[in-house]
Parts: structure tokens; C-alpha cells; sequence
């Protein structure tokens, strides 16, 4: 078989594939992401061992995780292509496409579990005091940093609010977190606060600046007036958190994700028992949120070192 034509077979197979799962599964836009970055990689491989994703054998995935290896790829990414490997075999089988799986044998390498750093109460305060209500950006930088906080969200989940997704009646969110999952969170009397400024008056300011004025994404971009969407983008907010943490003289590195690790981090810390943490967060399996267990641990060691005269 021509060597084109192959990596054309194995582009369009792959492309099949997650327009499947998109469909069946409903993921997210990173997941679908990350999918294709890692198979996009394995076929570029492919292409130059003159192989079809049809063909392949165990062995050929063996040579392949061998290369990565030697490439030095982490084990958390090559832990995620063995998923996604999975996740493609088994639809090649559903799909008829082949009879068996090459991946069945596949061992996960083991990832170590790193505590992810959080902010403490004080840091988080400074933080979120940063943001003057006086000015358009800024208030509406407040009013996302507050919710990050009060409600644990994935900057996903943040940036894609809707208005209609806010009861101020009941105090609370509706959100479509992974897989399409719909959760409700309360929003807290603080968080409520800056996000009624916000709305009543300064998104109408910024939404004044485009065009299309039917834009149904709750925090406006300041940025770019030509998007269609309006809405402000993760790499933006993440430069407006650092730009924030800046002024307060904070200096761990932060990033939307780490308000999230916070909020999970102090409620387990304040003895919030694990599984409301769990339908907070929006995590499928409650091992996923077992970390913040490890991370109160870690905080009690700490304190026990610090004041215990024989700590």
C-alpha cells in the first residue's frame, strides 16, 4: 500500500473514531483534544514503520511505547495514550473493523501521585481581594474568581457559564461538568455578591463592545471584539489569575485549578465530609477526591513538625 494513502487511512480512521465517541460519550472538547493529540502521534509513528491501524499487532504497540520511552514522554501521558489506545481498539471491534484487541495486554505505567498545591485561607483572601469592583475587567475578574472558589469549578465549567445556568432564587449553579453531567452548587452569599454587581452593572458595559449582542456566555471577554462567542478564554483568565497574584505578593504558582484544589483542600480540612466534596467537585468515583484526604494528612504532619515539641 502507498505510504500516503496509508497515513490518509489511518488520519481517517482515527477521525471516525472520535467523531464516535464525541457522539456516544458526549466529552469534552479537551478530552477530544487529547485523544487526538496522542493517536495524531502514534500514526505519525505508524507512517514511518509503514504500518495500518488495522494490522497492528501487540507487539507493534510494545515498539511504540519503547520509542516514547526513549523519548522521555511522562508516565501520565503515556498512561493517558494507553487509554485512549483502549478506548480506539474498542471501538475498532464495535465497529467491526477488527476482531480482536492488541491493548488487552497493555500494563498501565504507574503514575505518582502528586498532592497538588493549594492556597492557604489567608493566600486565597489576598487573592481574591485583589480585583477592584470599580472597574469593568476587574469586577468581572472578581466575580470569576469568586466563583472558582465558592463552587470548586473547572475553568471549563467557568468560562462556558450561561446566564440561564444562575438561580438567584435558590442561591445556586447548574453545571455541565464532564461527560454532560448536570450537578447543582450553591453559590454562597460572598460569590453571589460580586456576581449580581457584575451582571446588573458592568456586563452590559462589555457586551456593548461587540456586534452580536445575543451572546449568551456569562463572562465577556475584554479582548477579542471579532469572537464570535464573546466569552473570555482559559489562557486569558489564566494570565488575568497571575496577574492578580502578582499584586498580593503571593508566591506558589497558581492557576484557575489551584482555587479548585483550595476549595476542596480547606472543606476537607473544616471536616466537610468527602462525599458532598465529591458531588461538589462533579468526580465520577470518589477515589478521585480521596486525594484531598492525602492533602489533610500532609497539613496535619506539617502542623504536628512545626508545633510539637518533639515533632
Amino acid at each position: 500500500m502507498d505510504s500516503s494513502f496509508l497515513k490518509q487511512k489511518n488520519e481517517s480512521i482515527v477521525e471516525q473514531f472520535l467523531d464516535n465517541i464525541w457522539l456516544e460519550y458526549g466529552l469534552s472538547d479537551n478530552t477530544i483534544t487529547s485523544y487526538r493529540y496522542d493517536l495524531k502521534k502514534f500514526t505519525e509513528w505508524l507512517y514511518l514503520k509503514e504500518l495500518f491501524l488495522k494490522d497492528i499487532s501487540e507487539s507493534d504497540i510494545k515498539s511504540y511505547l519503547e520509542f516514547r520511552a526513549e523519548k522521555n514522554f511522562s508516565a501520565k501521558s503515556t498512561a493517558r495514550f494507553c487509554a485512549s489506545l483502549r478506548k480506539f481498539f474498542n471501538y475498532m471491534i464495535l465497529s467491526n473493523l477488527r476482531s480482536d484487541d492488541p491493548t488487552k495486554n497493555l500494563i498501565m505505567p504507574k503514575i505518582p501521585r502528586n498532592i497538588p498545591e493549594s492556597l492557604t485561607e489567608l493566600e486565597v483572601e489576598q487573592l481574591l481581594n485583589e480585583p477592584k469592583d470599580s472597574l469593568a475587567l476587574e469586577a468581572r475578574d472578581k466575580a470569576m474568581l469568586e466563583l472558582l472558589y465558592a463552587c470548586g469549578l473547572r475553568i471549563s465549567e467557568l468560562i462556558n457559564l450561561t446566564v440561564d445556568q444562575i438561580d438567584f432564587t435558590q442561591g445556586s449553579l447548574r453545571i455541565l461538568g464532564k461527560g454532560n453531567k448536570e450537578r447543582l452548587v450553591p453559590l454562597g452569599r460572598t460569590a453571589e455578591k460580586y456576581l449580581k454587581l457584575y451582571i446588573e452593572k458592568y456586563r452590559k458595559e462589555l457586551l456593548d463592545k461587540y456586534q452580536n449582542q445575543n451572546i449568551k456566555f456569562l463572562f465577556i471577554s475584554g479582548g477579542n471584539k471579532k469572537s464570535l462567542s464573546g466569552k473570555i478564554t482559559r489562557q486569558a483568565f489564566w494570565y488575568r489569575i497571575k496577574h492578580y497574584s502578582l499584586r498580593a505578593n503571593i508566591v506558589k504558582s497558581i492557576s484557575p485549578h489551584t482555587l479548585r484544589h483550595s476549595f476542596a483542600t480547606h472543606l476537607v480540612n473544616n471536616n466537610a465530609d468527602l462525599r458532598v466534596v465529591q458531588l461538589l467537585l462533579g468526580h465520577s468515583s470518589l477515589s478521585t477526591t480521596q486525594i484531598y484526604i492525602h492533602v489533610a494528612k500532609e497539613r496535619l504532619k506539617h502542623i504536628h513538625k512545626t508545633y510539637h515539641p518533639r515533632g
